[in-house]
């Protein structure tokens, strides 16, 4: 019994040389493990019987029992935790092979986006109506499955409206197209009731437009320049949260700007129209400028509110004008005249100063 613990020495010795020798290999330590448990018993339980040899025995082989279960015990936490670790590191791997195939896909999608948005802007193009019809939906199409071609449909569908075109009866089927265009853009516009989400921007510079409907719509920048509106035209309950230039625009419908919200500049320098031009409780929250306005229907501005000075120098509304802003406003009326044949509603304070040569009074405010 005393020269138990020699034993337990040279039996742990050749446990460590079995643990270095199989841990090079790579290969499994449970051997070395186990032989240095039994080492440890041997050495443990042996250094007892010599240091205190009137001890129980069972007192010593129990603690000699405890130093080789401790060891075996430690191998089990090491293969645990290098399983926790390999299943980590296999974790780590499907991911990024997950995220390789996404990136992978997703480049095989915009590749056919890219292609399916150039086949149909090719086919814009093409001389049969149907063609082009179906050209536009597909664009349209693109656009909802692909949230970030929409800004760039919607500048193609606008590109195809600002092509040349006189509005003839022998035009009508370019007209069927042109609506078709028109109904797509509204529709990929968001409903101005609904918060959040982008405002595209629309250029129609010098577009012919007939029943043009972006009611309810919300938009960022609205550009209408020279553009020509026929028929009827609705904007009415819409939000622009850019600004709007309705600048040398030309209406001879009926034009709906009734209750509408203009966050930026709204701009309608030398616009004319030859209809009604409702804009009735309508938000002008930023520059309104109506400088050369030529207008010969009745055009109301009843209930509006202008949070900047309004400028009317130079502007003629010979169809009638009702200016009755919500709240009072102030304005620059260098030039402006209304029609003395018409009723006209001014704000308190606004005098006409008769004109009898031209039918047309003066306004001063």
């Amino acid at each position: 019994m005393r020269h138990l613990w020699i034993a337990g020495a040279v039996v742990s010795a050749v446990a460590v040389v079995l643990l270095v020798v199989r841990h090079r290999r790579g290969r499994s330590l449970l051997v070395p493990t186990l032989t240095g448990s039994i080492g440890a018993f041997l050495l443990v339980a042996g250094w007892l019987f010599v240091v205190d040899p009137g001890a129980p025995k069972n007192e010593a082989i129990k603690t000699g029992g405890l130093a080789g279960g401790a060891l075996v015990a430690l191998y089990a936490l090491w293969l645990n935790d290098r399983r926790r670790r390999t299943d980590e590191e296999r974790q780590r791997v499907e991911s990024a092979r997950q995220e390789l195939e996404n990136a992978r896909a997703e480049h095989d999608r915009s590749r056919v986006a890219d292609e399916r948005f150039a086949r149909s802007v090719e086919l814009l193009g093409h001389d049969a109506e149907q063609v082009r019809v179906g050209a536009m939906h597909a664009l349209a199409g693109l656009a909802r499955s692909r949230p970030e071609y929409t800004q760039t449909v919607l500048d193609v569908l606008c590109a195809y409206l600002r092509r040349p075109f006189e509005g003839r009866p022998e035009d009508r089927e370019e007209l069927e197209v042109r609506l078709t265009a028109q109904r797509l853009v509204a529709d990929l516009l968001p409903r101005a009731d609904v918060e959040g989400g982008p405002a595209y921007n629309l250029d129609l510079t010098r577009a012919y437009l007939e029943y043009f409907d972006l009611s309810h719509r919300r938009v960022g920048d609205l550009v209408l320049r020279a553009a020509q509106l026929r028929r009827s035209n609705s904007f009415h309950h819409a939000v622009v949260c850019g600004g709007a230039w309705f600048t040398d625009a030309q209406s001879s419908g009926r034009l709906y700007l009734h209750h509408m919200t203009f966050r930026g500049k709204a701009w309608f320098s030398r616009f004319s129209s030859a209809d009604r031009v409702d804009c009735t409780a309508t938000r002008f929250l930023g520059p309104t400028k109506l400088a050369g306005v030529a207008c010969t229907g009745p055009v109301t501005f009843e209930g509006c509110e202008f949070t900047e000075p309004i400028d009317f120098e130079q502007a003629r509304f010979t169809g009638g004008l009702t200016l009755d802003p919500a709240k009072p406003a102030v304005a620059r009326t260098l030039g402006m005249y209304v029609s003395l044949e018409h009723e006209n509603t001014l704000p308190e304070g606004w005098v006409v100063e008769r004109r009898e040569d031209r039918g047309l009074g003066l306004v001063r405010s």
